[in-house]
């Protein structure tokens, strides 16, 4: 064999490549960002011992926790669970007409799904806690602002992932349905939902997750369910109390995650 010339080696590519000059201003704003986030922070090592001990006592406190409102807090969580079921459920049926109208392959007009797709954005960029806020001031306190958030909050993240799959969906059945003359809504029933139901159900369900928790959260803001407890809690130190409405959330949560999860896996 004869001997290898490492003159003619191959160059190895180089490993790593000097960064560029908008890669060396984009890593120092975000150092410079981070520091001043540390610094508005304003962490000292008294703050961080006062709030250890602040967090003993609240433990020590809310331990045992308090069920003798149990009625009262099974109440509020049921009405919880009534705005997030009602909330999803009208944000889903909304959704599918944003999804099609959003969708590349759907879409009437590319105006139309630019549109859509930014009004849909909108919808999903606000968090619910201000859509609840804005509705708290339009039609009052109580679950109709809660369920009127979680509907603008489900389209907006529903809306979304329904045109990704609605755009993943092959031609040739759409294509096949039109070529019998069958109509623009005969291709949605007979084309699109059959192809993106598992898909449209598994999205849905995570929803109600999602909007059981947030619904939790509506309610510190005047939107109804067992956030206005949780909250009327805290603010008269009643954590014994506040501990056991986090338990039953903790409880409802957890199993209707395990309901969704066994939904799911019978569906896709």
């Amino acid at each position: 064999m004869p001997p290898i010339d490492s003159k003619s080696k191959p160059a190895l590519p180089p490993r790593f490549a000097a960064p560029s000059a908008v890669t060396w201003i984009v890593i120092l704003a975000f150092a410079a960002f981070f520091i001043q986030g540390l610094m508005s922070a304003d962490i000292t090592p008294q703050r961080l011992w006062r709030g250890m001990f602040n967090l003993w006592r609240f433990v020590s406190l809310a331990f045992p926790p308090d069920f003798s409102k149990l009625d009262v807090i099974a109440w509020s969580m049921l009405e919880t669970m009534n705005m997030a079921v009602v909330g999803v459920a009208f944000g889903v049926i909304l959704s599918l007409p944003f999804a099609l109208l959003a969708s590349s392959n759907m879409t009437p007009h590319p105006v139309v799904r630019t549109i859509t797709r930014l009004i849909i954005a909108t919808m999903r960029t606000i968090p619910d806690l201000i859509w609840a806020l804005i509705f708290v001031v339009a039609v009052g306190l109580g679950p109709l602002a809660g369920i009127l958030a979680i509907i603008i909050d489900t389209i907006g993240f529903c809306a979304r992932f329904f045109s990704e799959r609605i755009e993943e969906v092959k031609p040739g059945p759409a294509e096949a349905l039109t070529s019998t003359g069958a109509g623009r809504l005969s291709v949605i029933l007979g084309a699109i939902v059959p192809e993106t139901l598992a898909s449209i159900t598994a999205t849905s369900l995570y929803s109600v997750e999602k909007a059981i928790r947030s619904a939790v959260t509506l309610g510190l803001v005047g939107a109804g369910g067992i956030g206005v407890e949780l909250s009327t809690a805290m603010r008269l130190f009643n954590f014994d109390e506040a501990c056991a409405i986090i338990l039953v959330i903790l409880v409802v949560v957890i199993a209707f995650e395990q309901i969704s999860s066994f939904i799911r896996s019978k569906v896709i």
